[in-house]
C-alpha cells in the first residue's frame, strides 16, 4: 500500500547520492543532471561549502521564532539587498509563499489608495505556485481545473506583449500591479523581447502600480545576473525568489523596494518557519559561493555555449523547431507533445524535463564543467535525433 499522497506521476528510480553535477540512483548508475531538481541545485550536488553550512548551523541552532531577532536572517537580507537593489525582505519557506506575500502587498497597497477591488495583471501562459492564489494567478487552465471558484482579483494579458496591457490600463481602474515572470519557465523557456520588462516599469510608474516581478526559477544567477530584471536595468517594487536560494534547504524571500517597501507592518504577514537560521545561514553560503565562483557570469557563457552547441546539433533537423536560452535556462522546441523523452534520456544517464507538452527544459547547475556540458549536448542531440527518426519512419 502507498502511503504518499498520488500527486506527482513518478519515475520509477530512487536517487541515493549526488556529487556536483551527477546523481546516483540505488543501484549505483550515474546520471548527468541538467535539471538541478528543477533550477533549485544550482551549486550542484553536496557542495562541500554548503555542507559545511548546514551541518555548523544544525550543531549550533536550528530554530527560534520570528518573534525574536534572527542575526542569520538579517545577514542573509543584507546580502540580498545588496546584490539587487531592493530594500527589504520577507522570508517565507518557498516560492509559492513569497508569491502569496506579493499578492497580499499588491492587495495592500491597493487598499491604502483607496482601491476596494484592486487587481494584478497577469500573464497567460505563466506559472507562479499551487496555493490557492498563486494557482489563480498561473495563466493556465490545467493548474485550475477542479479548484474553482478561483481567487478573484486577477487579470490576464497575453505574455510579451506591451500593448495589450496598456489596454488593460485604459479601461480598468482597479489595476494596482503587474505580476510577470522574466522568462516563462513552466511554461516553455519562453524569453519576451528585449526591453520588455523595462517598458512594464514604464506603464507601472505612469499608472502608479507596483512592478511584481517572480524570479523564483530564473533568481539567484539562473539568466546570467544575480536577478533576471538587472538585464534591464530596472528596480522593480517587489521581487520573489526561492528554489536557488537554498541550494535545495526550502526558503523563500519576497524583496520590496519603492512603493512596496514599507507597505507591511506587524500582524501583517508571517510565517512560523521562514527565515530560521539553519535555511538562512545555507542561503547565505550559497551567495557567498554564487559570487566568489563568478558563477553569474559562468552560467552566461556556458548558457550561450549550450545553446550554440545544440543548434549546431540539431540544425536541419526535421522536428525540432528551435534551441532557445538565457544563461543556464534552455529550452528545445519540438514540433510534437515528446513526454516520453524523459525517459529515454534516464535510459542514456541524463536526468531531464520536458515543459510544456513540446519543449525540453534544461536547467543545469551554474558549475557545469565543460566535459559535462560537452556530454550532455552529444547525447541528449543523439536522443533527440533517434526519437524523431523512429516518429517519422
Amino acid at each position: 500500500m502507498n502511503t504518499i499522497m498520488n500527486t506527482y506521476a513518478r519515475l520509477p528510480i530512487e536517487f541515493s547520492k549526488g556529487e556536483g553535477s551527477w546523481l546516483y540512483d540505488t543501484d549505483g548508475n550515474a546520471y548527468l543532471d541538467a535539471l538541478a531538481g528543477i533550477a533549485v541545485c544550482s551549486l550542484g550536488h553536496c557542495h562541500p561549502k554548503i555542507t559545511q553550512a548546514i551541518c555548523a548551523q544544525a550543531a549550533t541552532l536550528v530554530h527560534t521564532s520570528n518573534i525574536y531577532h534572527i542575526g542569520r536572517q538579517q545577514e542573509l537580507a543584507d546580502k540580498l539587498c545588496a546584490n539587487s537593489g531592493m530594500e527589504n525582505v520577507f522570508f517565507s519557506n518557498s516560492g509559492a509563499e513569497a508569491n502569496e506575500a506579493a499578492i497580499k502587498l499588491a492587495r495592500l497597497y491597493g487598499n491604502k489608495n483607496g482601491i476596494t477591488k484592486p487587481s494584478i495583471i497577469v500573464m497567460d501562459n505563466s506559472f507562479h505556485g499551487r496555493t490557492l492564489a498563486t494557482l489563480s494567478a498561473t495563466g493556465n487552465r490545467k493548474v485550475h481545473a477542479g479548484f474553482e471558484p478561483l481567487v478573484s482579483g486577477f487579470v490576464r494579458a497575453p505574455y510579451n506583449n506591451v500593448a495589450a496591457i496598456e489596454t488593460i490600463a485604459a479601461t480598468n481602474k482597479n489595476i494596482v500591479a503587474i505580476l510577470v515572470e522574466p522568462v516563462q519557465g513552466e511554461g516553455g523557456v519562453i524569453i519576451p523581447s528585449a526591453g520588455y520588462l523595462k517598458k512594464l516599469r514604464e506603464i507601472c510608474d505612469k499608472n502608479n502600480w507596483l512592478l511584481m516581478v517572480d524570479e523564483i526559477q530564473t533568481g539567484i544567477g539562473r539568466t546570467g545576473s544575480f536577478f533576471a530584471f538587472q538585464q534591464d536595468n530596472i528596480l522593480p517594487d517587489v521581487v520573489s525568489s526561492a528554489k536557488a536560494l537554498g541550494n535545495g534547504m526550502p526558503i523563500g524571500a519576497c524583496l520590496t523596494a519603492k512603493k512596496a517597501a514599507n507597505l507591511f507592518q506587524p500582524g501583517n504577514h508571517g510565517s512560523t518557519f521562514g527565515g530560521n537560521p539553519l535555511a538562512c545561514h545555507t542561503a547565505s553560503t550559497v551567495i557567498d559561493v554564487l559570487l566568489e565562483d563568478d558563477l553569474c557570469k559562468r552560467a552566461k557563457n556556458t548558457g550561450k555555449q549550450l545553446v550554440t552547441d545544440f543548434s549546431k546539433q540539431l540544425d536541419n533537423v526535421a522536428g525540432v523547431k528551435e534551441v532557445r536560452g538565457k544563461g543556464m535556462m534552455i529550452g528545445i522546441e519540438l514540433d510534437n507533445d515528446c513526454p516520453e523523452l524523459v525517459s529515454k534520456a534516464l535510459a542514456a544517464g541524463l536526468v531531464i524535463n520536458v515543459t510544456a507538452g513540446n519543449i525540453i527544459r534544461l536547467l543545469p547547475p551554474l558549475n557545469l564543467s565543460n566535459d559535462d556540458a560537452a556530454t550532455l549536448v552529444e547525447k541528449l542531440s543523439t536522443i533527440i535525433c533517434n526519437h524523431l527518426a523512429d516518429a517519422n519512419s
